[in-house]
């Protein structure tokens, strides 16, 4: 699918108008369905976007948000992405919306990942909006080069919603919605920043659905026409 360029001076500016973006978008599911769905990544790269998106006006107690992807860890861990959005963005008036965990306290990943995926199935789909990163190396969700469930992750016929993911890059074991899950989101971004990045996505772009980079078959694959938002 195509995409669009959305540049930046810095990253504050671009935080400000993907927030504006986005609570655009969730007003809109709101007011056609009466609820809306959002779907955002962790790291260290949405915190000022997830801050300006919490203080906008909504109704957020109509708004459900879930993780692209998460580790294996619980919510006190510094490394949830649980943690993050619950610490940045369900945060004031944003405290109302519905927040739906990927890790659950069960016996290993599989697991969690299966009743993640009973969570999932009874969130509004398709999404509203899904907000991806991308890291150094191409991967976007914990779609990762090189990890175990990879083709299974990527394939827009797999029905699961969350699977599992190893991957040397990974750290710990990792639940990622899959393709098929986020690829029809009535709005799609990728949310990227750094100069060191810039290359890989114009890389990944260019070489589409055959690219080593994850994000590039994502991209070229995908239903709806991806946002690109960048800053150096």
């Amino acid at each position: 699918m195509a995409h669009q360029f959305h540049i930046f001076d810095n990253g504050a500016a671009l935080a400000d108008a993907l927030a504006g973006r986005v609570a655009g978008a969730l007003a809109d599911g709101i007011a056609a369905r009466g609820a809306a769905s959002i779907a955002v990544s962790g790291g260290s790269t949405p915190k000022a976007f997830f801050k300006a998106l919490s203080s906008k006006e909504l109704d957020w107690s109509k708004v459900t948000i879930t993780l692209v992807d998460e580790r294996f860890v619980p919510e006190t861990n510094e490394r949830s992405n649980h943690k993050l959005v619950a610490e940045n963005l369900r945060v004031g008036a944003a405290a109302r919306a519905k927040l739906v965990p990927l890790y659950h306290a069960v016996a290993d990943a599989e697991d969690a990942a299966m009743v993640a995926t009973g969570d999932a199935d009874r969130i509004i789909r398709p999404f509203d909006v899904v907000v991806l990163g991308m890291g150094g190396d191409g991967h976007t969700a914990s779609f990762f080069p090189g990890g175990n469930n990879l083709e299974q992750a990527l394939n827009p016929k797999t029905r699961r919603s969350v699977i599992t993911m190893d991957a040397e890059g990974a750290g710990e074991t990792r639940l990622t919605f899959t393709f098929s899950a986020m690829q029809d989101a009535r709005l799609l971004v990728l949310h990227i920043e750094g100069a060191a990045k810039k290359p890989v996505i114009d890389q990944a772009l260019a070489e589409g659905a055959a690219s080593a980079f994850p994000i590039g078959r994502v991209i070229a694959n995908a239903a709806s026409e991806t946002q690109i938002y960048w800053a150096p």
